[in-house]
């Protein structure tokens, strides 16, 4: 089990360096939705179910779809 909660620490590290590196904004809220995921994966190995449960629904489902929401309003506004 510790060599999975190693493995699930490394990944959150990638995923929070692709994150932050990451310039286009649609493929950062992207980026951002599979951190969650990560996230989420970690504390489960954390055994946390309760953070893993609210992680999934803020930071892999709400979070996004709020920004994806924004960057289309954006665009729109853009546009006009």
């Amino acid at each position: 089990m510790i060599v999975l909660q190693a493995a699930a620490f490394g990944f959150v590290a990638v995923g929070a360096t692709v994150v932050v590196l990451t310039r286009d904004p649609l493929r950062q809220v992207l980026a951002f939705a599979v951190y969650g995921l990560l996230l989420t994966i970690l504390f489960l190995f954390l055994q946390a179910p309760d953070v893993a449960i609210s992680e999934l629904a803020i930071g892999t489902a709400a979070l996004p779809l709020i920004l994806l929401v924004t960057l289309a309003k954006l665009s729109e506004n853009k546009h006009e």
